[in-house]
């Protein structure tokens, strides 16, 4: 077996089929078909299923999935290695974010991070939830992940290094403020508003349910998969969102207020890393990341 033809069988899976792999790899449809099956032959079973004019992945070929990718990032290691000998001058570094913390800090940190190593290109996918993330960065799929949480991330196996703490805001609707002056509210001020809500399981969603069930009588009007979507949404009069307080930026230049909501609940946000066999490119990008830490809080003498 080759690493040529673990990376055909990825370029499968990742462009969900033999012709738009093809057309991504720049060769022709049946010299790629020839590798996967010659890959089949090498492991004795198959790898897909042909369906039609589609390819659905065996069980043979989910289980192959990520030990391929840990061999192809290996691969890359290894050839960053050697590269570094000349300094981080080339290379690609694999990350995936949640939408949050992929404002910020992913933002501050790419800015620095690009500044620092301007040749080296950053890929960022999107995930939901922080076991997406820990699955990422588990198989080797990516090297570094962003993600938030209600309580701070700890995964065996994986390298946590806690960011900062996101304080929940409301992001006021500009067509119905009718909040008093100052920069907080209580949870109850969001009585008789109509809300934009986001999905079930995020902290965002948690704590206007939470709201709902004290007696809050608060109307969710839109529930948003896609956050891009929501100061759109607030910009258009159509309610109010609870958002980490990483959006604050984007919200007042858009020209909307936001708001503390008190009792405060924070989004905790850590970067995930594998614990060995990282390319120059994420040990830079690590490197980065540790200089933007939120610094602890004093401690409050008895």
């Amino acid at each position: 077996m080759d690493t040529r033809k673990l990376k055909y069988f990825l370029a499968v899976v990742d462009h969900d089929g033999f012709n738009r792999a093809a057309e991504h790899l720049l060769i022709a449809q049946p010299s790629l078909s020839q590798t996967i099956a010659s890959l089949e032959r090498d492991l004795g079973v198959p790898l897909f299923h042909r369906i039609g004019r589609r390819a659905v992945l065996s069980e043979a070929g989910k289980e192959l999935v990520g030990p391929a990718r840990l061999v192809m990032r290996d691969l890359d290691a290894a050839q960053s290695a050697v590269q570094a000998l000349r300094g981080l001058r080339s290379g690609r570094l694999d990350i995936i974010t949640m939408p949050s913390p992929g404002i910020e800090p992913l933002t501050s940190m790419t800015a620095e991070f690009t500044r620092l190593h301007p040749e080296v290109r950053l890929n960022v996918s999107a995930a939901f939830t922080p076991e997406e993330v820990v699955e990422s960065v588990r198989s080797g799929s990516t090297e570094i992940g962003l993600a938030g949480s209600s309580s701070p991330i700890r995964v065996p196996g994986v390298n946590v290094l806690d960011l900062e703490r996101q304080p929940l805001i409301l992001i006021v609707n500009p067509h119905a403020d009718t909040f008093a002056a100052g920069g907080t509210i209580q949870r109850e001020d969001l009585d008789g508003h109509r809300l934009i809500a986001s999905q079930r399981g995020s902290l965002m969603r948690w704590l206007v349910d939470d709201a709902l069930a004290h007696g809050v009588r608060a109307e969710i009007v839109v529930e948003v998969a896609h956050r891009t979507s929501i100061l759109p949404l607030v910009l258009a009069g159509v309610g109010h969102a609870v958002m980490p307080s990483s959006w604050a930026p984007t919200a007042h230049k858009a020209g909307l207020r936001t708001l503390q909501i008190e009792p405060v609940s924070h989004l905790d946000v850590a970067i995930l890393s594998r614990k060995d066999g990282l390319t120059p490119a994420a040990r830079a990008f690590l490197k980065v990341a540790e200089l933007h830490v939120a610094p602890a809080s004093p401690s409050i003498a008895p």
